[in-house]
């Protein structure tokens, strides 16, 4: 029995107590089986040694049979180091699940310039290059969409028109504090297509400010502080300088006549004394609020052409001047629609 004992200590004690009951069974089942075999054989001439040496056989031939069940149903897989380690198919399952759920730990992804294909930084260092924008500043404190500005009541104050990108045609930079517009604001800018700079305090714009911007259509400087206006660009359609400190004095002569394309003309809330020059384009001039006084024949017509109509022109603004409208007949004679304003 001292070799059982050592051999069922040379089991592993998972598979030792799963078929503990089992051992102890068929250890029964040896004695009990060789019991009658040694009580017939007792009656013939059989040694004591000889009966031991059968039930050692017996039991050697037992025993093997009783523990290959856990090599059916373990697998061997490798260890650290080489080690072979018995392991149930539970252990074994939830070994390849941990194994499974690893992660490699995530990396720092960045938009590359393109904004559509990721860039892995991890191993970005303190020596990598970054892009300089020099455009950055700019759309910190704006929103930039493509060729679309947006500055609009930036906080801190803006006092100033900021760096544009290259690309840029529409510029939204209204209700800050921007006093003066120099000839560099715009002078790379050509793409340029619409500016708007209302509720700004700009007292002052350089005469060559947007010469170079000859694809500018449209020109917003309302509620600000201008007493005279720049030469404006050739191709402009709409320009609104509303509310400003404008008299007559502060224009040339033919500023407006010489914009061909010019159509929509807002010079409500200043300070003109008479009715500038105006290109046979327009459609819609606003003179309301301002301190007109007379009017000729050729403010809106021809004096000496009494066939001329000016088709053109769709809405005449006058009110709030002191000028009383039907005192000069033979001014909007041509007109379609007669002006707004007092005619009593």
């Amino acid at each position: 029995m001292h070799l059982f004992e050592h051999l069922l200590n040379s089991v592993p004690r998972q598979s030792r107590q799963r078929h503990s009951l089992k051992v102890s069974f068929y250890s029964e089942a040896v004695t009990h089986c060789t019991a009658p075999l040694s009580s017939s054989l007792s009656t013939t001439a059989v040694s004591p040694h000889m009966m031991m040496e059968l039930r050692i056989l017996l039991f050697f031939v037992t025993v093997p049979w009783i523990f290959c069940e856990p090599t059916r149903t373990s697998k061997v897989v490798p260890k650290h180091k080489g080690i072979l380690k018995i392991v149930d198919d539970e252990e074994l399952i939830s070994e390849s699940r941990t194994v499974m759920e690893a992660r490699e730990p995530k990396k720092k992804v960045i938009l590359s310039a393109d904004y559509e294909s990721p860039v892995d930084t991890a191993g970005e260092g303190p020596g990598a290059d970054r892009k300089d924008d020099k455009e950055l500043p700019t759309c910190l404190m704006c929103v930039c969409l493509t060729g679309s500005v947006y500055c609009e009541e930036v906080s801190p104050d803006m006092t100033a028109v900021p760096p544009l990108p290259k690309e840029t045609a529409y510029l939204y930079a209204r209700f800050n504090k921007i006093a003066k517009i120099t000839n560099r604001d715009f002078a790379d800018i050509a793409t340029l297509r619409r500016i708007d700079l209302t509720g700004n305090l700009i007292s002052e714009i350089e005469d060559g400010a947007f010469s170079k911007l000859s694809q500018l259509e449209e020109l917003t400087l309302a509620e600000n502080k201008l007493v005279k206006l720049p030469m404006l660009p050739a191709k402009l359609v709409s320009l609104n300088v509303n509310h400003n400190l404008l008299k007559t004095k502060g224009l040339k002569a033919n500023i407006f006549k010489k914009l061909t394309k010019l159509s929509y003309l807002y010079l409500g809330d200043n300070g003109l004394e008479a009715v500038p020059l105006l290109p046979e384009t327009l459609r819609v001039v606003h003179l309301h609020n301002n301190n007109i006084t007379s009017l000729t024949d050729n403010t809106f017509c021809k004096g000496n052409n009494t066939h001329y109509i000016r088709y053109n022109m769709q809405e005449v603004r006058l009110d709030g001047n002191p000028i009383t409208l039907a005192q000069h007949p033979n001014s909007f004679i041509c007109l379609r629609a007669l002006p707004i304003g007092h005619y009593k």
